[in-house]
């Protein structure tokens, strides 16, 4: 290219893709054809005189990001960059509530039910809200222990009604009951029933995930060792919700859900956008299992997990994306 068409094609250049111009209105300030047009913006771009950089915050990773979302079938995946220190001991990273806080502010729109089940990444999500639409925010689950001070879940609830504005239907009593004539007298309370009375509206979701193991699951930390071992026995592999899964993502030990204050599996399925907080090495084949549920649309993980996932060579997930979408097309 000569001079003249160096500098012609720099001016095009600066109009299409710094100034926003179409490639016909370029042609018309310039005197020629829209095709002479795309043909120097190719030629821009082979001779290096535009460089196209993409560029994200640098504790995201596009790449693992966007390969876990079309692997998995899911609406939004967002992988952020383990800790360096982190061990395969550790719990989910805390500044995966902090990105998750930011996808929350996207999916979430004016008018939502907003629904918070149980678990330590859905806490640091709601600590970490600082922007979120007026919307209705409702708990999902009981807590780990109504008898303690730390109601960590009815606290998230709270926080997210405050960021939005909105009412807060928070549930008081424990996630886990002895049996399942407890549990129900409790479902028929005045306010867990008013809260239940919600779970059809809601329509974003956040959970967490936890691998059944002690330290990783809020309900095998809160069963016997009888327990334990008995829904080892079924199989049991990922805990989402008080709901068990296998590694192949089919539910299991269904009697205990009688005896838990959460939101039912149907009801999850049903709703539009379903965000799942999970991440760790400790914590990947949990995450896998429940993908391959089709509870979950979104996920928030990190690279530790995600390498993991994408690895993996099981049973084909089930992509949520078959539900309709939250636009009802």
């Amino acid at each position: 290219m000569g001079p003249a068409e160096l500098v012609q094609a720099a001016a095009m250049a600066r109009r299409f893709y710094l100034e926003g111009k179409s490639k016909i209105q370029i042609a018309e300030e310039f005197g020629v054809s829209r095709f002479k047009v795309a043909r120097v913006l190719e030629t821009a771009l082979e001779r290096d005189l535009v460089r196209i950089e993409i560029r994200v915050p640098s504790e995201l990773d596009a790449e693992r990001s966007d390969a876990l979302r079309a692997r998995y079938g899911l609406r939004h995946a967002v992988v952020v960059e383990s800790p360096a220190d982190a061990s395969e001991e550790a719990a989910d990273p805390e500044n995966l509530g902090e990105v998750a806080a930011d996808l929350l502010g996207e999916l979430v729109t004016e008018g939502d039910v907003l629904g918070l089940a149980w678990g330590r990444s859905t806490i640091h999500m709601a600590a970490a809200l600082h922007r979120l639409p007026p919307c209705t925010v409702v708990q999902l689950t009981g807590v780990y222990d109504a008898g303690t001070a730390d109601r960590g879940s009815v606290e998230a609830v709270r926080r997210a009604a405050d960021v939005s504005g909105g009412e807060a239907h928070p549930i008081y009593a424990p996630m886990l009951l002895p049996d399942p004539a407890t549990a129900a007298a409790l479902r028929g309370q005045t306010g867990i029933a008013r809260a239940f009375d919600y779970f059809d509206k809601v329509t974003v979701a956040c959970v967490s995930i936890g691998s059944w193991e002690p330290g990783v699951s809020t309900v095998y930390d809160m069963l016997s060792d009888d327990e334990r071992a008995h829904y080892a026995s079924l199989g049991a592999a990922a805990e989402m919700s008080a709901h068990l899964f296998d590694t192949e993502g089919r539910r299991i030990g269904r009697d205990l859900g009688e005896r838990c204050i959460t939101v039912e599996a149907d009801r999850l399925r049903r709703i539009p956008e379903v965000v799942a907080i999970a991440g760790g090495r400790r914590k990947a084949a949990a995450i896998g299992a429940v993908l391959r549920s089709g509870l979950v649309t979104s996920l928030v993980t990190d690279t530790a997990a995600a390498d993991h996932l994408l690895l993996e060579t099981g049973p084909g997930p089930r992509p949520a994306l078959e539900r309709t979408d939250p636009d009802g097309a």
